[in-house]
């Protein structure tokens, strides 16, 4: 039974969809957001791989560098501003809100791990009306590795100060899942629109196609 709950941030709770008219107007293609936030997702990997770290913001200008080169496009100050602030901004999943209000209300602890930088956490989740939810806010910058190192995971459980036995980690990305199990915690894979499980890959106790679904599946098996 886990009774404190850990949540990834960037398309678990943030719809990275408020994007698609900057990508639209950038690049003519809204289909190039997806490939560009895969990007990012690979050069975090990549960096914590060989032992690297800047910060998430700065690997999203990387991923965004790199988009523009495949696809011979110029970027202005302008367009980078457009999709950093952006970033900043996002609006929750519609069902998120109430979801985690229900989990709050149970009784349950509720604490958000991103690769996003501190502060930027801090200004996505407050801008997005979650803060308040949330008891913890942590970031990999605390220990300068990208999940799905361990030591996100395990810098997470002892600033909670919970076995991570006890801790269950929530996120639409199956590698975030993947490295949240690895390091002894249970799993909840939200499975948003083009989302999916590795099949060779251990599959957590609790999957829904949205926050409601895993939520509901939660308030059953941790209580």
């Amino acid at each position: 039974m886990s009774r404190t709950i850990v949540f990834d941030v960037n398309e678990t709770l943030l719809d990275l969809n408020a994007l698609n008219p900057h990508f639209e107007r950038i690049f003519g293609d809204v289909a190039l957001k997806t490939a560009w936030f895969k990007q990012v997702l690979q050069t975090a990997l990549v960096m914590t791989v060989l032992g690297e770290y800047t910060d998430f913001g700065s690997v999203g200008g990387i991923a965004l560098d790199m988009t523009a080169l495949r696809q011979g496009v110029t970027l202005s100050d302008d367009d980078r501003a457009a999709i950093r602030d952006t970033m900043l901004n996002l609006p929750p999943h519609p069902e998120v809100p109430e979801a985690l209000t229900r989990l709050k209300n149970a009784g349950f602890r509720l604490a958000a791990l991103t690769n996003s930088a501190q502060q930027a956490a801090e200004t996505q989740l407050t801008n997005a009306g979650l803060a308040p939810l949330f008891e913890h806010k942590m970031s990999v910058e605390a220990v300068r590795r990208f999940k799905p190192a361990a030591e996100v995971y395990n810098m997470a459980a002892e600033a909670l100060g919970e076995a991570p036995s006890n801790l269950r980690m929530v996120a639409a990305h199956d590698w975030d899942v993947a490295g949240a199990m690895h390091a002894g915690w249970r799993g909840a894979f939200v499975a948003r629109p083009g989302m999916v499980i590795a099949p060779q890959a251990e599959h957590p106790d609790i999957i829904g196609s949205d926050m409601t679904e895993v939520v509901n599946k939660i308030l059953v098996v941790d209580v």
